[in-house]
């Protein structure tokens, strides 16, 4: 059957256009997907930055290291500890490095620095001269030399002279004296050296840390480290961001290439069984000659062997062609750091080329089953009527899909709504509902197409009732070219609804407790500064409770995994009158220096007693006081002693009885004027949190969407170039029954666009059960949720599908010529 296999597609060549096509691109995509994975995970680190020409350097281990019985566990801390006075002395000479927040008001986030360590960079006077006295600054940005500028710091503002400019590297910096630096910032953040790595070690003396002669006490770990070559970057400021936008750049091609493979089996095996489904009367006639099902059968599979490995050749070859533009396209969306350098690992290709030969023996599965089960009998009779649209096994597959979607939605609403919130959880119920939807399709062609086709009755000439009567009789064949559309729109108009709900959701949970009326938030990285707080609590008729965010660390897992927790630390008395926090048990009133207000997720009971590290790893044993209940904004409370030394990150102000509130938010403004902070009412901080959090989310996802859709358009054209020859012969006889070829391309138009509207009637089924099971999940964490679809993108992506439809079917019937009459 093999033969006959190459002999079918040598001669019915058109017919498998579609489906090498569907193949080669998927092929394409995951190889293009793959080479940009494989260049995130291989380019190596990015060169230092910070202290490129200083080639050793000093540093505090900013790491939680605790050992016990059961092993050692680490973790960054999230407070940096500094290094110890004395080590500076062992080191004379040593460029004491001091990183602390600095930024001019109004101008660019910045860090602030000694003048001494602008060499480590290096960075270099381009105008001026060097600072000199305390009220003296150099700058790399937002300000000329000559100038006199404000800037602020944690202590507050201050007016500086710009006595010099230095050249920029990766962060701006506002360099001062060394003498105010250390006032400003005591902490030494780095010792530079220019001095054998060996000297170094010498003089510092470093030695093993010792364990606890107690096993069952763990022991911090407060060692230095003397970094030389790569490992210098290890403290670059943008090295977070850089791990950061690593883990972006993998998350969305994972995303993006699970998709790719989910649409390719989709479009796959639609335009596989499309295929099958225009050979009917060949399948006919080959039973008829003797063949058995077994055989039928083995010559699909062989047709769709020798398409796939045709098409995944291509598409592992061209795809890593595409991965460089992909990559640009993620750097300059922010979404991958600027110095990954590109893979040209052959792995990507072989991956890509093995997936093809499996997505084509996944989609010709249903395919191939079906051409084996025309009988010998009922041949002819097959070949002639369209065949019944729903087949049992269709029915099994598509019902199973559906419920187990309905499963997983309900399981999530009921057991697990916070996790519905995650994409990770989502995104596979998307894909169930449009597998279902696209396999239950034919159910819903007759009485959609009679729906929409209704209005076209009020026209003249019969062409309505043809076009009407054409997508109705043929089910599966409508269903077939629908199913792109519904896959496009679906996928889009599904996961932004989605991504729009849950934002929201999220920044309804963080803003509803508010009972302030007003909320201060910084502009900068510097936070609310001492000198803006002092102005905020003397602000007449008004309560101000601040919030820093900090962390805690516990011991869990048996004491094996050493775990970082996101807490608030409050003013207690302040706490209750500006934030409603729900309660289940225990009492926020009791919340001291010592006890801890806790969530569910913590695992912990009222009462008990537990020990903790801080997020400068200091060590502190705190009472649980209060549990927290469902839409806490936070995940734990406790006194604000425990900031530290980090500054507030919002200030709650809640007008008190009888106050003004025109004198008190002339207040605000005045109060944080010249401090990068700003004075919002309840509401705007709500607007600007939810618009914060949308644009974040929607922009990794229209990356994704970017990728997939580009695949499922093309994917369209293909499938309607395929239905464009079984047309031609109905569209001859028209003309042959007197029908104008203007009228026929009416009447092609027409049939495009009811199509397409099938299409987009089959993915708002499947968008709307995709988003009532998110509703209902969301609605348990914040209340009732609007069901929020961005109707701009999801309008411009069907009025693509309908250009595109109707272009595809009007090009081919321009050609249609009249049949000749038969001489008598």
């Amino acid at each position: 059957m093999l033969s006959i296999a190459w002999s079918t597609l040598r001669t019915r060549s058109l017919s498998f256009v579609g489906t090498f096509l569907a193949l080669a691109l998927g092929a394409a995509l995951m190889a293009a997907l793959g080479q940009v994975l494989a260049s995130s995970l291989s380019s190596p680190d990015r060169v230092p930055q910070r202290y490129a020409a200083a080639p050793v350097v000093v540093a505090p281990d900013e790491r939680l290291t605790l050992s016990s019985p059961y092993g050692e566990s680490s973790a960054p801390l999230a407070q940096p500890r500094g290094l110890a006075p004395e080590l500076a002395d062992r080191l004379p000479g040593a460029v004491i490095d001091r990183i602390f927040p600095a930024q001019l008001v109004e101008g660019p986030s910045a860090v602030g620095r000694p003048w001494s360590a602008a060499r480590t960079a290096p960075q270099r006077l381009v105008a001026g001269r060097a600072p000199a006295g305390e009220g003296e600054i150099v700058v790399t940005a937002g300000a000329r030399a000559g100038q006199r500028v404000r800037v602020v710091t944690t202590a507050g503002t201050r007016t500086y002279q710009v006595v010099g400019l230095a050249s920029a590297t990766s962060q701006p910096t506002v360099f001062f004296a060394d003498e105010h630096a250390a006032r400003l910032s005591p902490r030494i953040d780095a010792l530079a050296l220019w001095r054998p790595v060996a000297e170094v070690r010498a003089a510092l003396g470093q030695a093993a840390v010792p364990r606890s002669a107690q096993q069952d006490t763990p022991q911090v770990s407060s060692r230095a480290m003397v970094l030389t070559g790569q490992d210098r970057a290890l403290l670059d400021p943008t090295r977070e961001a850089d791990e950061q936008a690593r883990n972006n750049a993998n998350t969305i091609i994972g995303i993006a290439a699970g998709f790719a493979g989910f649409i390719a089996i989709f479009v796959v095996s639609s335009t596989f069984a499309f295929a099958v489904g225009q050979r009917q009367r060949e399948f006919a006639l080959l039973r008829t000659i003797g063949a058995t099902s077994g055989q039928v059968r083995r010559m699909v599979y062989g047709e769709a062997l020798l398409i796939a490995v045709a098409a995944s050749v291509l598409g592992a070859v061209l795809g890593p062609l595409g991965a460089q533009p992909i990559l640009h396209w993620l750097i300059s969306l922010g979404m991958a750091p600027a110095w990954l350098t590109p893979s040209t690992s052959p792995v990507p290709s072989f991956v890509a080329f093995a997936v093809g030969l499996l997505v084509a023996v996944l989609g010709v599965v249903a395919a191939a089953w079906r051409a084996a089960r025309v009988r010998p009998a009922e041949a002819l009779r097959t070949a002639a009527v369209e065949p019944k649209a729903m087949t049992i096994g269709r029915w099994v597959a598509g019902g199973g899909l559906l419920a187990t979607a309905v499963v997983s939605m309900t399981v999530n609403a009921v057991s697990d709504p916070d996790g519905a919130t995650n994409n990770k959880t989502f995104m596979p119920v998307v894909m169930l509902l449009i597998a279902a939807v696209g396999l239950l399709a034919p159910v819903f062609v007759r009485p959609v197409t009679a729906l929409l086709a209704a209005p076209l009755g009020r026209f003249r000439g019969a062409g309505a009732l043809v076009v009407a009567a054409w997508a109705g009789a043929s089910a599966r064949r409508t269903a077939a070219v629908a199913a792109p559309v519904m896959v496009t729109v679906a996928l889009a108009a599904t996961l932004l609804g989605a991504t729009a709900m849950t934002d929201a959701t999220k920044a309804a949970m963080q803003t509803t407790p508010v009972r302030a009326d007003y909320v201060v938030v910084p502009t900068g990285a510097v936070g609310l500064d001492r000198q803006l707080l002092d102005r905020l609590r003397d602000v007449s008729g008004a309560d101000v409770a601040t919030v820093t965010s900090t962390s805690l660390y516990t011991l869990e897992g048996a004491g094996t995994q050493l775990v970082r927790r996101a807490a608030e630390a409050v003013n207690p008395a302040a706490l209750t009158s500006t934030l409603s926090v729900p309660v289940t048990a225990g009492s926020l009133a009791k919340l001291e220096d010592d006890t801890i207000a806790v969530s569910p997720t913590w695992e912990l009971n009222l009462g008990q007693r537990v020990r903790m590290w801080r997020a400068d790893g200091s060590q502190a044993t705190l009472t649980v006081v209060a549990l927290l209940g469902a839409g806490s904004p936070a995940d734990a409370y406790l006194a604000s002693a425990h900031a530290l030394s980090a500054p507030p990150s919002v200030a709650y102000v809640k007008l008190r009885p009888g106050a003004s509130a025109t004198e008190v938010r002339q207040a605000l403004q005045r109060a944080t004027d010249g401090h990068n902070a700003r004075a919002l009412t309840k509401a705007a901080w709500a607007t600007a949190t939810n618009d914060r959090q949308t644009s974040a989310s929607r922009l990794g996802l229209l990356v994704v969407l970017g990728i997939m859709l580009s695949y499922t358009v093309i994917a369209l054209v293909n499938t309607l170039l395929m239905a464009a020859p079984d047309r031609v012969g109905e569209h001859a006889a028209l003309r042959l029954l007197g029908a104008g070829k203007a009228q026929v391309l009416r009447y092609v138009m027409a049939e495009a666009l009811l199509v397409v509207a099938v299409g987009v009637v089959l993915a708002a089924v499947a968008t709307g059960l995709g988003l009532l099971g998110l509703y209902a999940a969301l609605a348990q964490l914040s209340g009732p949720v609007a069901i929020d679809v961005p109707w701009q993108p999801v309008t411009g992506l069907i009025g693509l599908c309908s250009v595109l439809a109707v272009l595809t079917a009007v090009l081919p019937a321009t050609r249609t010529r009249t049949v000749a009459t038969p001489r008598g």
